[in-house]
């Protein structure tokens, strides 16, 4: 862990950044059903509570961003929004899922734990203080475009706001076309403004627009680097995961199997450890 000194993030009943445990922010790249998202959650909830994680289920109830007008980008605001409210209700966990606009922020945030801002969108001055007005917690994505120190500005936005409870993500960098790597520095520069970092481990391996007409990536290269940030040090770790990634929906590429993930989560656990004695 950092040496840093971090404000904790209140997320429903726990805090991430206090030192007690990791946290875990995983779950399907989109909300591909009720069904199958009740699933996913209540999977997804005893894996990481058996391995030692608080957690929140991510979905996305919109993607926005695809590389083809064609792919599918989720059910919907409304009809979204809707099945998180369920998981939350009724798999009794936290939720994050991302948002795009002003104008939708103020009905997430009657929903989830957490309200993330897109990487493409961390600058968006608008869209930040939306996001603080909820009075709910923040998870910035740090863009793919920036460098980490430029996150200090993103900081300051959203505690001009009033918004003390966020997180900041790395999800790696632009290197060339149609790829990215990890600074590995970015974790502790962005962790020194006072706030916890999460390491998206999954996008981390994506590959915009790689594949032509959607984004690939390589789900095999995601360990190493989740191990790596767990040994630089990190407060938590977000993974897109799904019961079958072949067949998803979005970003099935990077996303994890999800029998892979309890060992992953162990092998955290066991370089936390190893980091907390040397």
């Amino acid at each position: 862990m950092s040496e840093s000194t971090v404000t904790p993030c209140r997320i429903a009943d726990f805090h991430v950044g206090d030192g007690a445990k990791p946290f875990l922010i995983a779950g399907p790249c989109v909300i591909e059903g009720r069904e199958t998202t009740l699933r996913h959650a209540e999977r997804l909830r005893d894996i990481a509570a058996a391995a030692g994680f608080s957690f929140a289920f991510k979905s996305s109830f919109d993607k926005a961003n695809r590389t083809s007008i064609d792919s599918f980008r989720g059910p919907g605001l409304d009809a979204g929004l809707e099945v998180l409210a369920e998981v939350r209700r009724e798999v009794g966990c936290a939720v994050l899922t991302d948002f795009h606009t002003e104008a939708q922020a103020r009905a997430v945030g009657e929903v989830v734990d957490v309200l993330q801002v897109p990487a493409f969108l961390c600058r968006q001055t608008d869209l930040l203080i939306a996001a603080a007005q909820t009075g709910k917690a923040v998870n910035v994505k740090k863009g793919q475009f920036l460098a980490p120190e430029a996150m200090e500005s993103v900081v300051g936005k959203l505690r001009d706001a009033g918004c003390e409870n966020l997180l900041l993500t790395e999800r790696g960098a632009t290197f060339g076309y149609g790829n990215l790597v990890v600074d590995f520095r970015s974790l502790p520069i962005m962790r020194g403004f006072g706030h916890p970092v999460i390491f998206d481990g999954t996008h981390s391996v994506q590959r915009p627009g790689g594949l032509g007409n959607r984004s690939g990536g390589d789900r095999r290269e995601v360990p190493g680097l989740v191990r790596a940030a767990a040994a630089v040090g990190v407060d938590g770790f977000f993974l897109e995961v799904h019961e079958d990634p072949d067949r998803g929906l979005s970003d099935g590429p990077n996303m994890l199997a999800m029998e892979t993930v309890p060992a992953l989560l162990a092998s955290i656990q066991r370089i936390r450890q190893a980091v907390a004695n040397a």
